[in-house]
């Protein structure tokens, strides 16, 4: 038998569903599984899964990234027979026995007990039993066993949280192939200069390489989304920037806020150089030192001239430049 095991969960990053959408939507829920009460539409198409994995075998044996037309003519290839991947979201499973053809080991994360039931009930009394392992719970707090590959058909409503926990895992996996909403996956690949450039676009380029490589029609899933869907290849950089996230983060919050405005104004805004000034002396008193006297303003403004981004928009700015 596969193993099942089951960690405590909370729902507390999805928003709670209003009564009448809960009203309007209960024609489009699954019909065996209450698919409504944890955002999940079913992948139904077997071609969408067949090149998901076609994709993913894709990134393992190319090191350069190829424009979308190309894949169509790649001859299949199959994954590493030594790979242990980690699909979170398996549905009733369409996915999960296609990775299990080619793959070591295949570890699942999925919160509906009765979908978990599903995905080992569909593999007993086959060779592929012995390579599966079930987790029952939520992706965002369980612990990720170790992988090398990633495959993800995500629940929407977690697709920020769940692609930075996998960029904040160690050890680095290899590649993740990820469905998202297509809106969040265009965030995701935009560049500077796009409307869609934004402070997550910056902040998963800082420690990926993003690629959009699949197109999936909201009828491919069972009950089908009211939006399109994309499938995303992401490619941790190796090694990793020596930057603390929590820093760059903090820095795009404030320079984001305002992308069209120039970095000095979005630095003067109200509240800012008043939170600059906190965390300044809290850094001092942490590292039992004295706060100088000069003005956290004017330390900011010198700051941006020696980088000669004063006068420079955050929506023009790459991940080159915001790591200055």
């Amino acid at each position: 038998m596969p193993r099942a095991t089951s960690e405590r969960f909370s729902r507390a990053h999805q928003p709670s569903a209003k009564k009448d959408e809960a009203k309007s939507s209960s024609s489009m829920t699954n019909p065996i599984f209450n698919t409504a009460r944890f955002g999940q539409h079913i992948l139904k198409n077997p071609g969408t899964a067949q090149r998901s994995v076609k994709f993913l075998d894709s990134c393992i044996h190319e090191n350069e990234f190829s424009p979308l037309k190309n894949y169509p003519y790649k001859a299949q290839a199959n994954l590493k027979p030594t790979d242990k991947v980690l699909e979170i979201g398996p549905g009733t499973g369409n996915l999960t026995v296609k990775i299990l053809e080619q793959g070591k080991q295949v570890t699942v994360v999925e919160m509906d007990p009765r979908m978990a039931a599903e995905v080992i009930k569909r593999v007993q009394g086959t060779p592929a039993q012995q390579k599966l392992e079930v987790v029952i719970g939520d992706a965002i707090k369980v612990d990720f066993p170790y992988f090398d590959v990633c495959i993800s058909n995500t629940p929407y409503q977690i697709s920020s949280p769940l692609t930075f926990r996998l960029l904040s895992h160690r050890p680095l996996f290899r590649v993740a192939i990820l469905m998202f909403q297509r809106e969040f996956a265009n965030r995701l690949v935009a560049r500077p200069g796009s409307d869609l450039w934004s402070r997550l676009s910056a902040n998963v380029q800082l420690y990926a390489k993003v690629d959009n490589i699949l197109h999936v029609n909201r009828n491919d899933f069972r009950p089908p989304p009211k939006v399109e869907s994309s499938v995303i290849r992401l490619v941790p950089i190796d090694p990793p920037p020596p930057v603390k996230f929590e820093e760059f983060d903090g820095m795009n919050r404030i320079i984001f806020s305002r992308p069209n405005k120039t970095t000095r104004a979005n630095f003067q805004a109200k509240g800012v150089m008043k939170m600059l000034e906190q965390n300044r002396r809290t850094w001092f008193a942490a590292q039992e030192k004295m706060v100088d006297d000069t003005p956290i303003a004017t330390i900011v403004d010198k700051a941006l001239e020696e980088v000669e981004f004063t006068e420079t928009r955050a929506s023009k700015m790459d991940v080159d430049d915001l790591l200055k």
